[in-house]
Parts: structure tokens; sequence; C-alpha cells
């Protein structure tokens, strides 16, 4: 850790050292703001990168509480703070962007479906099991919502999933019992059943918004599941009518309102004949906007920190008509710098982003932005790249 910070400019801690510290680095370097850490291991991606690391826990309350000593407000790499934890952050006079209120809606998604519902935003129909029901019921249950909303169905962990994580899906009931058999839960974590949406496509609906209600939205996207982790990002969403857009961008604000957000908000929806519906909620920087890095006036790094700082919002608009994200992935393979040297001399106009991270399967290791108006030639350049990064093709 370092004391030396600009001291007429503010302070803002990050809990949570992954790649979209990181990335908010790059942003708080721009505006001059000074960030502190709290990463759980010094080869953090974030911990890589930022001067002002303290090693702790995002659980551990003397680490989170000694951590915020002289920063002005907390915001967040991921969701996983417990909320009593933030309550206390707050008690000690540091503001908590987004509070404790709203990031419960992105930590469980019982409670989320119930504030959605609640509010009338249209969501897949949906049960929840109470914690601590026996198996016998909670199988029942889940063969009468099957029967109800048709089989298959998906069965999630209510706190905790990500990418794919902590979601299955069921035909039966006896493939239902199998998965609370072999994933037995610890309260207050419990199980949500959800129909299996017949989706035409997948956007995202991200706004930034400030604690004076002032919100931007960006251009709705459409987004691509590898083994449920994002691989590929268009924006603006191809083949979505101009209607669907802003409804999904209303959405969005809808959301944003309802939850009492501060920073930024990524919608996840799934597009269908019927309209679109809300499929899942994060309070941060998300994959879905790492586009706007290279795509945008404003990256949604630089908006966040506007807004937790609340300071007027930048720009959203986009740079060019069109601009492709495609993730770089992890596999047993890939020498990642050996291979700038071809990635960059085939295309000097693709940008890469790395996040310091060892390869292995699966894991997000950076990604690659394109940036024009074709929009299958940016989609080949952006997978020739990611590809060639990870060492999934050689030439």
């Amino acid at each position: 850790m370092t004391e030396e910070v600009v001291k007429d400019f503010p302070t803002v801690g990050v809990i949570g050292g992954g790649q979209l510290a990181r990335m908010m680095a790059q942003a708080a370097i721009g505006l001059g703001v000074n960030l502190r850490l709290l990463s759980t291991d010094p080869s953090d991606s974030a911990a890589l990168v930022i001067s002002d690391v303290w090693i702790g826990a995002h659980d551990d309350e003397q680490a989170v509480l000694d951590f915020i000593e002289g920063v002005d407000v907390v915001t967040f790499d991921h969701e996983h703070v417990p909320p009593e934890l933030l309550a206390k952050v707050i008690e000690a006079g540091v503001p908590v962007r987004p509070g404790p209120d709203a990031l419960i809606n992105a930590q469980d998604k019982i409670v989320m479906r119930q504030t959605l519902s609640d509010a009338g935003i249209p969501c897949p129909r949906w049960r929840a099991i109470q914690p601590g029901t026996d198996l016998p019921t909670a199988v029942d249950q889940c063969r009468a919502f099957g029967d109800q909303v048709g089989w298959p169905i998906i069965m999630k962990t209510s706190r905790g999933g990500y990418d794919g994580r902590g979601v299955w899906v069921a035909d039966s009931s006896v493939v239902a019992r199998e998965v609370m058999e072999e994933n037995p839960l610890v309260p207050p974590a419990a199980w949500l059943l959800e129909e299996k949406v017949d989706f035409t496509a997948e956007l995202a609906a991200q706004i930034a918004r400030s604690p004076h209600g002032q919100a931007v939205t960006y251009p709705v996207v459409r987004t691509v599941q590898q083994d449920g982790i994002c691989k590929e990002v268009v924006a603006p969403a191809p083949g979505i009518d101009e209607a669907t857009a802003i409804a999904a961008q209303q959405i969005a604000l809808r959301v944003a309102q309802v939850v009492g957000v501060t920073g930024m908000l990524a919608v996840e929806l799934f597009q269908t004949p019927e309209g679109v519906l809300v499929n899942e909620l994060a309070m941060r920087p998300h994959n879905s906007g790492h586009w706007t890095i290279d795509g945008s006036v404003t990256s949604q790094f630089e908006n966040h920190l506007r807004a937790v700082l609340d300071l007027p919002l930048g720009s959203s608009a986009a740079l060019a008509p069109l601009c492709v994200m495609v993730n770089v992935l992890g596999t047993e393979k890939g020498d990642l710098y050996a291979a700038y040297r071809h990635v960059m001399a085939r295309d000097p106009h693709i940008k890469v982003h790395m996040y310091g991270k060892t390869a292995r399967p699966g894991r997000k290791l950076g990604h690659v932005t394109a940036l024009g108006s074709d929009l299958p030639s940016l989609l080949e350049r952006g997978h020739h790249a990611a590809d060639y990064l990870a060492g999934v093709i050689d030439e």
C-alpha cells in the first residue's frame, strides 16, 4: 500500500481485484482520480497495475473497515460483499455506490426476480424454492413448475453463480432431483426455477446513473455465449428494430430507478417474438460493455467512475457504425505475447486488451475489438485475433 496520492482529487476504493478494476484504473488515469484496491492476492489482475493495493478478503469485516479509512467512496469489481458489511461501511461515513439495497438484487436472483416482477418489468416465468425445503417437497415443486411452463426448465442457485456456473437445464423431475442432490445449497442460497425461454437473440442494455439521477444509455448490444461465458458482443445489436432497442433501453432505465442503482448497470435480456425479457442484472461495468473502451466517446469504466463520484456523465455515443468485441478465452495452448506479432501485423486496426492472467481453459484472458461498417468482416477479424491469441488457430 502507499500514501502517495493527489490530495485535492478524490480516492475511490474498489473492492475486488479482477479485470474490471484493472480497466477502471485506465479510466482513473485520465480523470486523475486516485484508486485504492482491496484484492485477495497481489497477483490479481488489477493488483498488478494499481499502486495502492490492500490485501484482504471482501467478506473480512476488519479488512474492509481498515481499507475504507481515507477513501471518499466505495465501489466494486464484483457483487459479493455482504450487505451487512456494506451497511457498516456506510455507518462509518463512506458512501457505497451502488448501495446495499440496490446490490442485493445482483447478489440474490430471487430478490431480483421478486423486485422486477413487483414493478411489472417483464421476466421469464419463475418460482423460488424456499431455503431448507426437504428434497421430496423440492422435487414436487420442480415437477409442478415444469408441468406448468413446459420442460425443460432452468435451475439456478440464487447466490454466487456467474459465467454459466450455478445454472443447470433439467428436462425432467428426475434430473432436477439429481441436480439438487449433487449441489446442496447452504442458506440463504436457494433454488430458483425459471422457464427455458425460446429466444431469438441475447441482448444487453447498459446505462450509467449518478446519485442525483442523471442517466445515459449505451447502444443495445447483441451477445453470444460459449459454455455460459460471453464470447462475442456486437454494438449496436444487428437485426433488431428501433422499437426493440428503445424498449430494452427503457427497461434498463426503469430497473435502475426501481432498485436505485448508482454507477453502471447492465441488464441482460432475451429477445423473443413477444418482446424482451430480463435475464440477469450486473451493477458494475460488464463484459457486454468492454467495446466502449475503443468504440464509444466515454467508456463504461469512465462513466462508472464519474457516476460514483457524482460527476456529470459523458457521452455514450458510438465512434463507428459497428463495433465487435471478442473475448480471448484460455485453452491448454497459447503463448499470448508471442501471438502479438501475427495478430498485430495481420490487422493493424485491431485493438488488443489483455488482463495479466495466466492461461487456463475457459478463463477470460482478455478481449479484442474491431470498429467499422462491414459486420461479416469485423466478426472474422475479431474471432481470428481472439482465437490466435488463445491458441485455437495457428495461421
